[in-house]
């Protein structure tokens, strides 16, 4: 377990520099991770398998992994406040309707990965 949480932190770093305008439209210099949510939870999706989860926020849906039993937000850091945690199970469909396949393509390109469709 403490591998995997290596793991996921080791990418965690590589996010802030693959995150862009051209991975989310509500990106900014000063908060890189708001609105990467649903596209960052698809690649990590990928590279570590688990589940995709949801939080109800007022602003909308808020998506991040469960995974081998261990919750792995990787865009908390975009929210002032701490979340409380709905971990309503949910969908790569669902989280793609919250991103758009040139952004998860640009997300994966950014972080050196194989594009995939």
């Amino acid at each position: 377990m403490s591998e995997l949480i290596a793991d996921v932190s080791q990418f965690a770093k590589r996010l802030d520099a693959a995150w862009s305008i051209e991975t989310s439209s509500l990106w900014s210099i000063d908060n890189a991770a708001r609105g990467q949510c649903g596209v960052t939870s698809l690649v990590v999706q990928d590279l570590f398998g688990g589940h995709i989860l949801k939080t109800s926020l007022p602003e909308g849906l808020h998506f991040y992994n469960f995974i081998a039993g261990h919750r792995f937000d990787l865009t908390a850091c975009q929210f002032t406040h701490a979340l409380d945690y709905q971990d309503t199970p949910s969908s790569r469909e669902e989280a793609m309707s919250d991103t758009s396949p040139a952004q998860y393509r640009a997300l994966r390109s950014g972080l050196g990965l194989p594009v995939k469709d």
